[in-house]
């Protein structure tokens, strides 16, 4: 038999059949599409991570007591104002680092309040970072240098805080103290996970003198090169070290937080494409089922046609190349729902998805592959059928 002819006989076979061709086929083609649409949302995921991280600015380099890594608890900072002071002479200055102290507080503007997160922070922190301003101004050194009591608030707390009135020059309650407003961040919306509009950003020394303490919790530092990063960091943990004996410091770099982030979350993206496979496996043992259901009710078939000459490697791809086409059709029904879901799921909620042709080609081969392996055992059974027996059947 050709095999134009054996594809011409496949196809007639499926449309005889075509309410179970596309139930046999719906396994396949729901297994493809959630690999497309899960691996999707994890590469949307990852890609959103990595431009939040890129988006805080160039050449960072962020310092922390103990040692970061997933799943430890923090160290409280033994950090201070003299310790800043040191670290800027490292690094060429200050207007080369910013230091912070964080807590969680209520504000109060009248009767409209809200928990922010609250940041004590130096007057270089829009140089270090990328933060554009929407109203006023942001802190000077002066203030930072006399704790004075003044606050830039992030667009969220701006709106619920002040609504339509521009809240720059007016009065709000920190923790039950008194500042004044002289900036408003411009709108920024989640970033790592964290909403950067419910940021309240005050002097440093005014926010050791609300908190009680005396601390800084982390530094940030902007290289002025991206090739001494790494040696920038050696040396800034090293005047740590020598003014706090026996206490680990680390310092960590942009691109080190991506590729940790990144390893995460590819796992998760595997682990999510291993989960839509399932589906595939199901689809693939659905198949099987149906084309061995297919071989026992075309038996006299089969062995007419073996009757008339035909050999059993032509019986065999005959058979094939029907578990193929169901396979390979559903992959690519399965191929175009993923997308538009994936696209629809990326237009329509807040979850990112980012559609990968890898992703998609391999869902596909996948799908064309599951047809091969699951048609082999009964395209094979019903290439060996005897035809006297297989013309003696009812």
């Amino acid at each position: 038999m050709r095999f134009a002819e054996a594809w011409r006989v496949a196809l007639d076979a499926l449309r005889a059949n075509r309410l179970r061709t596309g139930l046999t086929m719906l396994g396949v083609v729901i297994g493809v599409a959630a690999v497309v649409v899960l691996v999707a949302i994890g590469t949307g995921a990852k890609q959103e991570v990595e431009s939040q991280v890129q988006g805080l600015g160039s050449n960072l380099l962020l310092v922390v007591p103990g040692k970061v890594s997933f799943g430890n608890a923090p160290t409280i900072s033994p950090m201070t104002m003299s310790d800043v002071n040191a670290v800027s002479r490292v690094v060429g200055g200050r207007d080369r680092l910013t230091a912070s102290l964080s807590s969680g507080e209520t504000v109060r503007v009248g009767t409209a309040s809200q928990y922010v997160s609250l940041l004590g922070v130096l007057e270089t922190t829009p140089t270090v970072f990328t933060r554009d301003l929407a109203q006023g101004g942001y802190l000077t050194r002066s203030d930072v240098d006399t704790a004075r009591r003044v606050a830039v608030l992030g667009w969220g707390v701006a709106q619920r805080l002040f609504g339509d009135r521009d809240p720059v020059g007016l009065q709000m309650d920190v923790a039950g103290v008194r500042f004044r407003v002289v900036g408003v961040f411009a709108k920024l919306g989640q970033s790592l996970g964290v909403d950067r509009d419910d940021e309240v950003h005050i002097p440093l020394t005014a926010a050791q003198r609300l908190l009680g303490t005396s601390r800084v919790d982390a530094l940030a530092i902007k290289a002025p090169d991206g090739s001494r990063i790494g040696e920038l960091g050696d040396q800034v943990v090293a005047e740590l070290t020598q003014r706090h004996p026996g206490i680990e410091f680390s310092a960590v770099t942009q691109d080190q937080i991506l590729g940790v982030l990144g390893q995460i979350l590819g796992v998760l993206t595997g682990v999510l494409a291993a989960i839509a496979g399932i589906s595939l496996l199901v689809g693939g043992v659905g198949v099987s089922n149906i084309m061995l259901v297919s071989v026992r009710e075309r038996t006299r078939e089969i062995g007419l046609r073996k009757a008339v000459g035909a050999r059993p490697r032509d019986i065999t791809v005959q058979f094939l190349i029907e578990a193929v086409l169901l396979t390979t059709l559903g992959g690519v029904t399965g191929m175009g729902l993923g997308i538009g879901a994936a696209l629809l799921v990326a237009a329509l909620s807040p979850v990112p998805a980012a559609i990968t042709w890898w992703s998609v080609t391999l869902a596909f081969g996948v799908s064309a592959a599951v047809g091969i392996v699951f048609g082999v055992v009964p395209a094979q059974r019903a290439g060996r059928l005897d035809p006297v027996i297989a013309l003696r059947t009812e």
